[in-house]
């Protein structure tokens, strides 16, 4: 994962390169766009890097709980890089639309973003695979951004053809109006993950995986459960439930089997999970809860 992302850095300043000096070659709306676009990037993914090296530092004593829950800030804050890198692309092609077209070296421009396309969708692909793989949201929204870009060129190089063909040049901030619609797209569904993260959103999927496995565990040692939750850090799952053991089962047993439970959550998923269930008795249960409730109750005088 950490080579993933000192390598989305590193051609993240290769690509806002050659973009520049394809603009500077050709005065494009579109590529100032896409070079626009590239300039957010770095940003973001360097905020990124910081972020994913802060979420692999373990717990300590004044982050008891770690620090995986500033992946989602990341990805977020790299959304909303995003969208208003979307909001300049369309500023500036209406502006240039409205001053002046002059395009030059179209063809010469045309090249070097199609080399950068191609470099960038295969970046995009492998961050995406790996975030998916390590259930990284960081790697994944930087993914995500890096195939943005990708789509980004494309629509440029789209522009552009559609210029030389026709040399009609509004082709030119047309796209760059449409690539940005993406863009803002893109950026928006980054920012609204990132808020359900914060926010301890439930995944229905990965509910309903682990009630499977405490049902068919709980039906084998003839117990219940009740109170489960769950909610991803960012780069760790975290999931706790109650389980109600017949009075007459030791503590110890009851310990032997809970851990046995939790055991066969963490084979369900591969990346890393915490697991911590509360042992309580079947008897009497729901009569102790009310009475401590009760109890909890505020007073009032006469």
């Amino acid at each position: 994962m950490r080579r993933a992302m000192r390598l989305s850095l590193l051609i993240g300043f290769f690509m806002l390169v050659i973009k520049a000096i394809a603009f500077a070659i050709t005065s494009s709306a579109a590529i100032l766009s896409d070079a626009a676009e590239s300039v957010v990037h770095v940003l973001a993914v360097s905020f990124a890097a910081y972020s994913f090296r802060l979420s692999l530092k373990p717990a300590d004593r004044t982050h008891p709980y770690g620090h995986d829950r500033i992946s989602f800030f990341s990805a977020g804050f790299e959304g909303a890089m995003i969208v208003l890198a979307a909001i300049y692309i369309i500023y500036e092609a209406i502006h240039q639309w409205l001053t002046g077209l002059s395009i030059h070296n179209i063809n010469i421009g045309t090249y070097i973003i199609a080399f950068a396309t191609a470099i960038n969708g295969g970046l995009g692909w492998y961050l995406l695979r790996q975030g998916r793989k390590y259930d990284s949201i960081v790697l994944e929204a930087n993914g995500k951004h890096v195939l943005t870009d990708s789509w980004t060129s494309l629509g440029v190089i789209t522009g552009l053809v559609l210029v030389m063909l026709t040399g009609w040049l509004p082709f030119d901030p047309i796209l760059a109006i449409i690539v940005a619609g993406n863009i803002l797209w893109t950026g928006s569904k980054l920012m609204r993950r990132s808020i359900g993260g914060l926010m301890d959103e439930s995944d229905p999927k990965t509910e309903a995986l682990i009630r499977a496995i405490l049902q068919r565990e709980t039906s084998r040692f003839q117990i219940k459960f009740h109170g489960l939750r769950h909610r991803n850090a960012g780069a760790k799952l975290m999931i706790e439930f109650h389980l109600l053991f017949p009075q007459n089962v030791s503590i110890a047993a009851a310990h032997e089997r809970a851990t046995m439970i939790e055991e066969e959550i963490h084979k369900a998923f591969p990346n890393p999970t915490e697991v911590m269930s509360h042992l309580e008795p079947i008897e009497g249960h729901d009569e102790i809860h009310r009475k401590i409730l009760k109890e909890d109750e505020p007073r009032t005088g006469s």
